[in-house]
């Protein structure tokens, strides 16, 4: 069906549930000779798995994957290339509460309308899980990325009303050195504090991420509709639970005047070709050379270990008790997912950049 694939040149089809064998892509479009590191597709499955600390969901997956296709003797072939992820510690029966009701701020109603029936076993297609396999698909994108000197980094700035205070020197190699994925050190145990508060209340808190592309080159991005930062856009509002997007200077430009906001051009340094960079490195929808930095705003888990009152159709109230394994908190394990969107998009634009020149 419709909406399971994403990109064009470096195009991605995901499939799978939550609750079913495993979930799997297909990259198509990937160039050939491609040198294939299963390591880092091992490592960012692992910064993205469950279980992996005390504030994140402890569903247990070890995210072991298999090749099944398109690699041979360790380098791609040109033709697609298929990761298969297996499910191994299911707990179907958790949702068993639920198979007659809709939960609060889920997918349940609405794939309900649209199908006709829905599966009720973690959500199904709509559950975040499914986001395992654009993770697989985004290590190869970024492979693909490291031959043009093309590098991502993603970290948590903010959860809740904690963020990383203004004027801070970022240092995106940190971000792996604590379970809350913010490379700001003192304010990363800030983040964590307030997260195991959260978690011990029984409900959930949102977050932001920060995502940087560095040595994208210019050009990058089509005329009009298939503006880079309108793909960007795309990938990151396709994430499970985000809610905003930001490229740039994003809403704070609202505040500002044309002469703060504008980006001087200064060529006198090769590789930063304006003064600034409000514009978030794209310009008219394409690359100019500076860094891409993008925000992303994730909402609250839907699910919270609380009760909570709803009416059915027939105007019965029922109580929907939050049952099963759910992270209070998403951002600290959707770091490598936004890293793998951005990879995407840019080696979809990218591909399609060689062949404009």
């Amino acid at each position: 069906m419709a909406g399971n694939s994403f990109g064009d040149l470096f195009r991605i089809s995901t499939y799978g549930e939550s609750h079913g064998p495993g979930l799997g892509v297909i990259i198509d479009g990937c160039p050939a000779n491609l040198v294939i590191d299963e390591d880092l597709i091992r490592f960012d499955l692992q910064r993205r798995k469950p279980g992996q600390s005390a504030i994140v969901t402890q569903r247990k997956e070890e995210e072991n994957f298999v090749i099944h296709s398109g690699v041979f003797e360790g380098k791609t072939t040109g033709m697609p290339i298929h990761i298969f992820i297996p499910n191994s510690n299911q707990k179907s029966q958790d949702y068993e509460h639920i198979k007659d009701t809709f939960r609060p701020s889920h997918a349940d109603y609405t794939y309900a309308q649209k199908y006709g029936h829905r599966d009720y076993r973690g959500g199904g297609r709509s559950s975040a899980r499914e986001t395992v396999a654009r993770v697989a698909a985004g290590a190869i994108a970024k492979m693909y990325l490291k031959l043009h000197q093309i590098t991502i980094h993603a970290w948590v700035d903010q959860v809740g009303s904690i963020s990383i205070p203004k004027g801070t020197n970022i240092d995106p190699s940190l971000t792996d050195t604590n379970i809350v994925r913010c490379p700001d050190p003192e304010t990363a145990e800030q983040m964590e504090s307030l997260i195991r508060t959260i978690k011990k209340n029984g409900d959930t808190i949102g977050g932001a991420i920060t995502c940087i592309v560095i040595g994208c080159p210019p050009g990058l991005g089509e005329p009009v509709f298939d503006k880079l930062h309108a793909d960007l856009g795309k990938a990151m509002l396709s994430i499970n639970a985000v809610k905003g997007f930001e490229i740039g200077s994003g809403f704070r430009a609202i505040e500002m005047l044309g002469s703060e906001h504008n980006d001087l051009f200064d060529f006198r340094n090769s590789e930063r070709p304006t003064i600034s960079n409000h514009s978030g490195g794209i310009q008219g929808g394409i690359s100019n050379g500076m860094p891409i930095q993008c925000r992303v705003a994730f909402k609250p888990v839907a699910t919270i270990m609380q009760d909570q009152s709803i009416t059915n159709a027939e105007g019965e109230e029922h109580i929907i008790q939050g049952k099963g394994r759910h992270d209070p908190c998403v951002v600290p394990r959707a770091v490598p997912i936004v890293e793998a969107m951005a990879a995407l998009t840019i080696a979809d634009h990218l591909l399609k950049w060689k062949i404009s020149r």
